[in-house]
């Protein structure tokens, strides 16, 4: 039985930034209306769930949340998007509780959909799915975050045509795509005029943007500096074979564009890299982690890992550490392969015990806890600039430095969204 009469709305994000600013945008669709958003910790009469699925952890991620919302109200609506939505409709809706189940296509539909089933005002409603086949998507949906007051994610790009063998993400978003730099030069003034002072560039493959628009990645970051009001960008990630010389040289002589950099490695083994069917070697990745040093000293480096890919044994893996140890990034993001249905590396032989996959995230975390010491170090003492954030713990406040160092100071309101000179 549903009672739907309430207006409080609570929203759910699992994974990505991308996924972060879609959600943000529906949820000011409903904020349009009149509807009060709470937290999703709270009772609320409509639970949004933005799903991932990246790894079988996320997916049941995913499923746990559903089950708890749904116990918080029985009586509200369940309305579920996102990559897991888009692979697997019929999972969800056969999860109790679950209304409305939308694809790739119909996120910008959520609200309209969730309003149909308000108004109809039934006891009973049978559970619906809206999706299409990924393959048949053309659109994308535009989204912002506005939640923070110092810094929004703007979609950039949507979908990935690189089919990496391990990987779900063109299945569940679809082929590579973008709006036109102009309408994106909008979207950044629309959050410039909301007093926001950082924007970061997301997407599912940032640097391939321009191919529905026949544009580029290094025009869209030339305009987008243009925008009065916005004093700091940050690319979220960018493929190693897409940050172009010229992206690099561009950011070097720029004004707002940090030396901030999140660059997928995924493997240092050059056999394993071919098994993913990624499109570099390490030669290239290396000359690409040089020529930002030459370029830009100090800026941080992030680069992703995947440990444990079928057929990465321990002279693979060593491969991978000492390959690490000799780029020496600021950061790694470490995560252990997950085999996915419907990709060609589920079907690899050679698949590594989980045991011992959790065995190599370990040592790459060890390792990764010692290289951001090391880029702490070499920064102890230099002036920077640090954008101060709204969030109180313990009675300080924190920002992060153009090239992502997180600084805590005491708690001052009036530092809240200021560009502060500091020394670090």
């Amino acid at each position: 039985m549903k009672d739907n009469r309430g207006n409080r709305v609570a929203f759910l994000t699992l994974g990505c930034k991308l996924n972060y600013s879609e959600t943000s945008s529906i949820a000011r669709q409903f904020i349009e209306h009149g509807y009060e958003k709470v937290s999703a910790a709270q009772e609320a009469d409509i639970y949004v769930i933005n799903t991932c699925s990246v790894t079988e952890h996320a997916d049941k991620k995913c499923r746990n949340a559903i089950r708890k919302l749904h116990k918080q109200n029985p009586a509200a609506i369940v309305a579920v998007t996102g990559c897991y939505a888009q692979l697997k409709p019929q999972e969800i809706l056969s999860i109790e509780g679950v209304d409305l189940v939308l694809g790739a296509d119909q996120k910008e539909n959520l609200f309209m959909r969730v309003s149909n089933i308000k108004e109809r005002g039934e006891e009973k409603h049978t559970p619906k799915a809206f999706s299409c086949e990924i393959s048949h998507i053309e659109t994308i949906f535009p989204a912002y975050s506005s939640d923070d007051r110092t810094r929004s994610f703007l979609k950039v790009q949507d979908g990935c045509d690189y089919n990496c063998s391990y990987c779900t993400i063109p299945l569940a978003r679809g082929k590579s795509r973008n709006h036109p730099i102009d309408f994106l030069v909008g979207e950044a003034t629309e959050i410039a005029l909301r007093g926001i002072k950082e924007i970061v560039l997301t997407g599912v493959n940032t640097g391939d943007f321009g191919k529905t628009t026949n544009e580029d990645f290094l025009e869209l970051l030339k305009r987008l500096e243009e925008v009065e009001g916005i004093e700091r960008y940050r690319i979220s990630s960018i493929e190693p074979n897409l940050i172009t010389p010229e992206i690099i040289d561009w950011i070097a002589q720029g004004r707002k564009f940090l030396p901030h950099f999140h660059i997928p490695l995924q493997c240092g083994s050059d056999k394993i890299l071919a098994l993913m069917k990624r499109r570099y070697n390490t030669k290239l990745f290396e000359e690409r982690i040089s020529l930002i040093r030459e370029k830009i000293p100090y800026a941080f480096l992030g680069i992703d890992v995947i440990v444990g890919f079928p057929g990465e044994d321990e002279d693979e893996f060593d491969k991978t550490y000492r390959f690490l140890e000799k780029i020496s990034p600021s950061f790694l993001h470490v995560f252990p392969y997950s085999k996915r249905a419907n990709t060609p590396a589920a079907e690899y032989s050679e698949q590594v015990e989980e045991s011992e996959k959790h065995q190599r995230v370990a040592r790459l975390t060890q390792l990764s806890n010692s290289l951001y010491d090391k880029f702490v170090e070499q920064n102890r003492g230099r002036r920077e600039k640090v954008l101060y954030e709204s969030t109180k713990k313990g009675g300080k406040m924190f920002g992060y430095t153009g090239n992502y160092i997180k600084i805590e100071v005491p708690y001052d309101k009036s530092l809240i969204g200021k560009v502060c000179d500091i020394i670090i």
